[in-house]
């Protein structure tokens, strides 16, 4: 048996002419069709308007994108983009920041509660995430695609020599690495299972906030720990005990444990599920 796995993918799924189709755009794109179908199957089941979905889907894209194209820049490369903003535009070119698209999505969400649902955005977040945390896996499979985002060097059977990676070539020519975007996607597939769980067969929704902090606390804390044998994205952060990524998870932990612990302490709702989408004027009614 091979003591490593070389890994030679192209990035690129296929070309049509100047048209080019990569893997990595794909995840994206299937990622927010199956997710867009969670969410409609979540809002059928408990009767919120149908018209509600389409909104949501452009709101999370947008804050999706913008969000994590900035959080790269202002997170990681400020002082390169500084000096060209115009580049900033240009998403084609690799640099988008997890973290940032989480905070994207926040606002987003925390806009789409108040123009769109009139409800609490916990509402919006506990059932979002759920499909969120699928996407997720699906992207660090485009990361895995693109030879990106790997960790560092490993004895392990399953450790992968990146072999279209220029980084892996200066860093580690000859010897194989921690395949960290599996690790993550992994993690990501499970923690989706646990949240359709905690939906379909506990009930979790019946305490706003739950499904939220639990997806916060495990998806970051996943990250953190990951980030110990992951290479910097960036040259400032090899001075640093903890990188950026790690830093920037560490208040979305402590704001899921706070979720978790708000959720708890409060009466569970009573939801009662229709089944079905709802008329603009009668959404899922609550009893409690």
């Amino acid at each position: 048996m091979l003591d490593f796995i070389v890994w030679n993918a192209d990035p690129v799924l296929f070309h049509i002419g100047n048209f080019s189709l990569r893997w990595y755009s794909l995840a994206f794109m299937v990622g927010f069709l199956i997710g867009y179908e969670i969410e409609a199957r979540i809002y059928k089941h408990e009767g919120a308007p149908e018209r509600w979905l389409g909104v949501l889907l452009l709101w999370t894209m947008a804050g999706t994108i913008i969000g994590a194209r900035l959080g790269h820049v202002f997170f990681y490369e400020w002082d390169k983009y500084s000096q060209d903003p115009i580049t900033i535009l240009y998403v084609w070119e690799g640099g988008l920041a997890s973290h940032g698209g989480t905070i994207g999505i926040i606002l987003g969400v925390l806009a789409y509660s108040i123009f769109t649902t009139k409800r609490n955005p916990l509402w919006t977040f506990d059932r979002l995430v759920i499909p969120i945390a699928l996407v997720g896996g699906l992207i660090r499979l485009g990361n895995l695609m693109n030879s990106e985002i790997f960790g560092h060097a490993t004895d392990l059977p399953w450790g992968f020599m990146f072999i279209r990676s220029h980084e892996w070539h200066s860093l580690y020519y000859g010897q194989a690495c921690h395949p960290t975007q599996i690790y993550e996607a992994l993690c990501y597939f499970a923690l989706f299972g646990l949240l359709m769980w905690m939906y379909w067969k506990k009930n979790a929704e019946e305490r706003p906030g739950l499904i939220f902090g639990v997806f916060f606390i495990i998806l970051f804390g996943t990250r953190f720990l990951i980030e110990f044998i992951k290479n910097d994205q960036v040259e400032f952060e090899s001075d640093m005990t903890l990188n950026m990524g790690q830093w920037l998870s560490v208040p979305f932990i402590l704001i899921g444990v706070l979720l978790v612990i708000y959720a708890m302490m409060r009466p569970k709702l009573h939801i009662d599920f229709p089944n079905r989408f709802a008329d603009e004027e009668t959404p899922a009614k609550k009893r409690g």
